[in-house]
């Protein structure tokens, strides 16, 4: 059997965060990682105890649903919910993250982007990324791995 690297084994636990995902346009989740240790997960989804997408629909302005957090936010909300520290931890998205995302992750001190999927990239959040030093890199999840895994098992 084929062990999953730590690439893969991050990017499936935010995939699996993803299926939490109360949004019915796009399901995102997002892993926040230190030293090879989970410290804090996160999906789209509306505010605790609030209506979500799913019940009534989308709250759309400008072509972007209002009514969400995004996955990102929601880990490093979750960190400073219970004082975990994000300066050098690395997170995994199943998304590249909006622009909005990128400015806090750059804040929050994320060192590293990994995303198993592209979505529209802004070109201004990869100069600040770059500018600040922050590893971006595409991680496509091989699910191929888990078909195998779940074969052997």
């Amino acid at each position: 059997m084929k062990r999953l690297s730590w690439n893969q084994y991050f990017m499936a636990q935010s995939h699996l965060l993803s299926s939490r995902s109360t949004c019915t346009r796009l399901a995102v989740g997002a892993t926040i990682v230190r030293d090879k240790r989970m410290i804090a997960g996160g999906y789209n989804g509306s505010i605790a105890g609030g209506t979500h997408c799913i019940d009534e629909g989308c709250y759309v302005i400008d072509n972007h649903c209002v009514r969400t957090i995004h996955a990102e936010m929601n880990a490093l909300l979750q960190c400073a919910k219970f004082g975990v520290a994000t300066e050098g931890a690395e997170i995994y998205v199943t998304h590249f993250p909006c622009l909005q995302c990128c400015k806090a992750l750059i804040q929050a001190g994320i060192k590293a982007i990994y995303y198993a999927e592209d979505y529209k990239n802004h070109p201004y959040a990869i100069e600040l990324l770059e500018q600040a030093h922050v590893k971006m890199e595409k991680v496509p999840l091989d699910k191929d791995i888990f078909l195998s895994f779940a074969q052997n098992s």
